[in-house]
């Protein structure tokens, strides 16, 4: 790796790789769900919804009862997610984009979480009791919001140094 800076940021080297990575893997998964999804004419969130359970079943069911909304969820979650998992990705409107994925992936969750007593028509992909990979997904996105590493590795660097050169004058945002 080229020179990071990372003393000035107060980063050691092994950290600041390790929640870059983090950050670029979360971003990779988000990107690729987003696509997956973009990529599918068949794909809709209907039966996901419809499907909710738990505190805002009865809006996410009265939503996939809407063919207009369901329309409107599906292009709001697949761009969501492209646009979230690329930003992080690349670094850029770093804290902004993991907001953004913790609400989204939030709302996942209270959809559909793992509680003793709720059955799902679609089975989940292991055995979860409370916490399941959406949950892991937003505590390491917490943890990215406190440690933003946009301004360190990733185009908000470049915009920060930019901003600093007189080139901007508008503020630096993530």
């Amino acid at each position: 790796m080229t020179d990071l800076s990372t003393r000035d940021a107060g980063y050691e080297r092994f950290p600041l790789v390790a929640l870059v990575t983090l950050r670029m893997l979360i971003g990779w998964h988000l990107l690729y769900e987003g696509l997956a999804k973009l990529g599918n004419p068949y794909w809709t969130s209907a039966g996901f919804l419809d499907d909710a359970k738990w505190w805002f079943g009865a809006l996410f069911r009265g939503l996939a009862a809407s063919p207009t909304a369901v329309t409107v969820v599906d292009a709001l979650n697949e761009w969501s997610l492209t646009l979230i998992g690329l930003a992080l990705l690349l670094g850029i409107a770093t804290r902004t984009a993991t907001l953004a994925a913790i609400v989204l992936l939030g709302l996942y969750y209270v959809a559909a979480p793992p509680l003793v007593g709720l059955a799902y028509a679609m089975p989940a992909e292991g055995s979860y009791l409370v916490v399941n990979n959406v949950l892991i997904e937003i505590a390491a996105l917490v943890v990215l919001l406190a440690l933003p590493t946009g301004h360190v590795v990733g185009l908000d660097r470049l915009r920060a140094r930019r901003q600093g050169s007189g080139l901007h004058a508008a503020p630096v945002r993530g």
